[in-house]
């Protein structure tokens, strides 16, 4: 008896993802990598061009390698949630969740965060992007200059594309999980 009440009724299976919106997802994951492996590289103390207090070279590895390295584990880590919108984790939580595994996940629980995740990053990469040589950005005394200066726009430019597939992801798991139930 105890066995049949402790049984679940498993998350109807969802529609297939199609293969571009998979990939989609996994670009949106990987569009913070260049950026995330320029700052370890600076946290372990490669020179990066940096001459201003914070950022030269002789404070790392240091205290602001934690935050350099944290910064992005955590950037990455919110990466890789894009793919639970195409992956069966993104709706039905793993059965190893303590007191909610295996319990389906809400469709709106998944999109709000990751629609205003999307909106948040569009917005704050492309207003970074505008102001890129601004006097207070990279424009200031003490940024990379030359090939570091290339080295890090480069490193710096795929997070413009990561709110837009973010968008383009969150949509279409709104739309196949609406058709799926």
């Amino acid at each position: 008896m105890a066995d049949t009440l402790a049984v679940e009724t498993p998350v109807p299976a969802a529609p297939q993802v199609s293969r571009s919106v998979r990939l989609a997802a996994h670009a949106a994951a990987l569009t913070l990598v260049p950026s995330g492996l320029w700052r370890i590289a600076i946290a372990l103390g490669w020179d990066s061009g940096f001459t201003d207090e914070v950022l030269r070279p002789e404070e790392f590895p240091g205290e602001g390698s934690v935050y350099l390295i944290g910064l992005s584990l955590f950037a990455e880590a919110l990466g890789l949630l894009t793919l639970g919108l195409v992956h069966r984790w993104g709706e039905e939580l793993p059965r190893w969740v303590p007191f909610l595994g295996g319990r389906g996940i809400p469709v709106l629980a998944a999109v709000v965060p990751a629609s205003l995740g999307a909106a948040l990053v569009t917005l704050m990469t492309f207003t970074g992007a505008f102001g890129w040589n601004d006097a207070d950005n990279m424009g200031a005394a003490g940024s990379p200059e030359g090939a570091h200066y290339w080295l890090m726009t480069a490193c710096y430019l795929p997070l413009l594309a990561w709110g837009p597939l973010l968008a383009v992801v969150t949509v279409a798991y709104y739309r196949r999980r609406r058709r799926g139930h």
